[in-house]
């Protein structure tokens, strides 16, 4: 082929005809390879950047069961074995805290009020301040001996203060666990020392959690306490006992605000957690950690995750409200205004133009009217779910009209 080409093209041009081919025939070898490769690579990367969103990121707690909510909307963000029906130790006393706190919402008891310690209160093992038979605090201080030092001791004391016996107590824990779709729990006892059949899940524990913090916000001045003493009053005398916080994630974690920590040798290392952050709330749950360590690592990655993946909506410029119309008062109009701002929180990206407000006015207002009364609402909604809504107050107080006012106006009409 070579002879051919040198034959009818000439010497000369044959030459140039060689090195062209063979230049080309060079940088073809040197530059194919390494162009794959890069090609490669560039669509690996593209591929790699288009699949990955940023709520679907591959978070995997270390806990063996875990579970994270956002407390305002109770939206799961992450679960791993979460049913699994396991002995919670004194993370139990969420469920206690929560009936002391709702027996206290209902004026059953005061924070006041004097406990007296029985017999049986006070030989409870496990954590505890070493309440003696006989001995007296008040609610207050054994809701702190509980929140802060997880003394099983206050809590049967408390248990025994409010329904009479712990076994009484403990009944109404089973029920209020039932009545919060908690499916995966049974409790034998109101402070967590290991017992055949009592146990619980990290999903009822974030149901619990979340009811008592949504409910009972106060828990917080409790939960956030970190160390503080009491004063034991018994015939010997009197004599200081310092309380200091089982939960370490307190110190080590900015916006921690609580929860409650366990640990036995059945249950492992286990935590309930609360956070605040830019008013998104979090409760995350972890159960049967190695260590108490871990327990805390673990609940500071989840917790993490979340804040990572929530969003707070705040409508500022709700729908301007114009006077209504009442019946039968001493003015025919009345101004309005709305009790707050409403906010959401978000667990993925937010699509403004989908959110549709609607302002609900009661029907047939009729005075008398008292200021601040809900006369109506504004409801939100997003991809047409309802996603919350915010009461209109009556700006002002209207009266009802009398016979004299009537009489009044018709004569002013005149």
């Amino acid at each position: 082929m070579l002879k051919y080409f040198s034959k009818h093209l000439g010497q000369k041009t044959f030459y140039i005809f060689t090195f062209l081919l063979t230049t080309s025939l060079f940088f073809s070898l040197i530059f194919s390879p390494v162009k794959t490769v890069a090609s490669s690579t560039l669509r690996q990367v593209t591929k790699n950047k288009e699949t990955k969103h940023p709520t679907d990121i591959s978070f995997q707690s270390a806990a063996p069961n875990a579970i994270l909510m956002e407390a305002s909307t109770g939206t799961i963000l992450y679960e791993k074995d979460a049913d699994k029906e396991k002995p919670p130790a004194s993370v139990t006393k969420i469920m206690t805290l929560l009936l002391i706190f709702d027996a206290l919402s209902k004026k059953q008891i005061t924070l006041n009020d004097t406990v007296t310690v029985s017999e049986h209160a006070a030989s409870m093992g496990g954590s505890q301040v070493f309440l003696e038979p006989g001995e007296t605090q008040t609610v207050d201080t054994m809701i702190k001996c509980i929140a802060v030092s997880s003394a099983n001791d206050a809590c049967v004391a408390m248990a025994e203060h409010i329904y009479g016996s712990e076994d009484a107590f403990v009944a109404k824990m089973n029920a209020r666990a039932q009545a919060l779709g908690m499916k995966h729990t049974h409790f034998i006892n109101c402070c967590g020392l290991d017992a055949e059949g009592h146990y619980t899940s990290a999903r009822d524990i974030a149901l619990m959690s979340r009811e008592l913090i949504i409910k009972h916000p106060d828990i917080f001045h409790y939960t956030t306490i970190w160390m503080e003493n009491i004063t034991h009053v018994t015939k010997r005398g009197e004599s200081e006992f310092g309380l200091s916080n089982t939960n370490k994630l307190l110190r080590q974690y900015q916006g921690a605000t609580g929860l409650k920590t366990g640990s036995t040798s059945k249950a492992g290392f286990c935590l309930s957690a609360t956070a605040e952050r830019n008013h998104i709330s979090l409760i995350a749950v972890v159960m049967a950690c190695q260590s108490a360590k871990e327990r805390v690592k673990d609940c500071a990655s989840l917790l993490d995750y979340g804040f990572s993946l929530c969003k707070v909506y705040t409508d500022k410029q709700p729908p301007a409200l114009s006077p209504v119309s009442i019946h039968n008062g001493t003015q025919e109009m009345l101004s309005c205004k709305y009790d707050k701002n409403f906010s959401y929180v978000f667990t993925s990206e937010i699509n403004p133009n989908k959110i549709q407000k609607k302002v609900i006015f009661q029907k047939n207002l009729s005075a008398p009217i008292k200021k601040n009364q809900v006369i109506g609402k504004l409801e939100y909604s997003y991809y047409q779910k309802n996603i919350g809504s915010v009461s209109i107050l009556a700006s002002h107080s209207v009266k009802k009209a009398t016979y004299l006012d009537y009489l009044k106006k018709l004569i002013l009409s005149c």
